[in-house]
């Protein structure tokens, strides 16, 4: 099955400056392939180069040099067009429009018409939890409200391919979950999604692969299993009524407690031994166990790594 996003060696330059005009490379010969159905994390700090690629993709701006294609098509093909949807990183409606109006006029403008506009309008409100607000002028809405109608209007042709640029802005801890689980529904039903995101967390849940871009050049991609370091560090324990003595005991043993709370602790253990014996133990000493979690590392421990040794020169055009 053919890639549905290749890039192959995109780089993208601007003239900078006032009165002496010189390079800068906002984005550095980046070459990858995204598979057609998967979610793709698209990772990297403010001013990495995220969003220089995605107005490349949808030809917002063009390229210095290099290529890409969305699903076997040249960017900027028409005929793949109605096929793509694409949430900006700062969506702006015209403020005295509707929820649904301005989706019917997205809808229209993708080629839906009639009852077949009318019923995807209504799915694509529902599905980002946009319900009576609808028939709300968007200058009411809050920027999470906002956020959740930009992905709506990405969504209503129900493309083959959808870029999202830092989609969980503004979202409240609901609206980020909710995202998530549209997302993974989307991946479900064959959609190929490509999204930006300096939050972590979210794509270490949501990705098969990401890409990590740092000054405008790309310094990982894989998946996610291959780039972070899973094995176990060891495991943190969480307990509650501790008695004093106990707790000294620990203590003395070089056992590291941390206060929580006046009755909560948490106590790190090694990962050199199962920890079944000492919760065994201290249950039988009355202390209660909450939680026992291994300590592992993270994609954020692995894209700082990235980050931190990653070449601090940006700008420079090497030939």
């Amino acid at each position: 099955m053919p890639a549905a996003i290749t890039i192959d060696n995109l780089t993208k330059d601007y003239q900078v400056g006032f009165w002496r005009k010189r390079p800068y490379r906002a984005l550095d010969r980046l070459s990858l392939e995204v598979q057609t159905g998967e979610v793709f994390g698209f990772l990297g700090p403010n001013g990495a180069g995220k969003t220089t690629t995605l107005k490349l993709l949808m030809q917002l701006i063009f390229p210095s040099s290099g290529r890409a294609e969305i699903l076997g098509r040249p960017v900027g093909d028409v005929s793949s067009r109605q096929r793509i949807g694409y949430l900006p990183e700062n969506p702006y409606f015209y403020d005295y429009l509707t929820a649904e109006e301005l989706l019917t006029y997205y809808a229209g403008l993708s080629g839906l018409d009639g009852p077949a506009r009318t019923r995807r309008v209504a799915q694509s409100l529902d599905d980002v939890g946009i319900g009576a607000e609808r028939r709300m002028r968007l200058r009411t809405y809050s920027k999470g409200m906002i956020q959740r109608v930009g992905v709506a209007q990405a969504l209503v042709a129900e493309p083959d391919v959808v870029f999202l640029d830092e989609p969980m802005s503004g979202l409240d801890p609901l609206g980020r979950r909710d995202l998530r689980q549209l997302l993974l529904r989307l991946r479900d039903r064959g959609c190929t999604v490509f999204f930006s995101s300096h939050i972590l967390a979210d794509a270490e849940m949501l990705c098969s692969r990401v890409a990590i871009l740092v000054r405008g050049r790309l310094v990982a991609q894989g998946r996610v299993s291959e780039l972070v370091a899973f094995e176990r560090r060891g495991w943190e324990l969480v307990v509650e009524n501790v008695p004093a003595e106990l707790r000294d005991s620990l203590r003395s043993r070089g056992v590291t407690m941390t206060a929580l709370s006046n009755q909560r602790f948490t106590i790190e253990l090694p990962a050199d031994g199962p920890p079944e014996a000492i919760v065994q133990d201290l249950a039988t000493r009355g202390v209660r166990i909450v939680s026992l979690n291994p300590i592992r590392a993270t994609l954020e421990d692995y894209f700082v790594t990235m980050v931190g040794s990653a070449p601090h020169s940006r700008g420079a055009i090497d030939e």
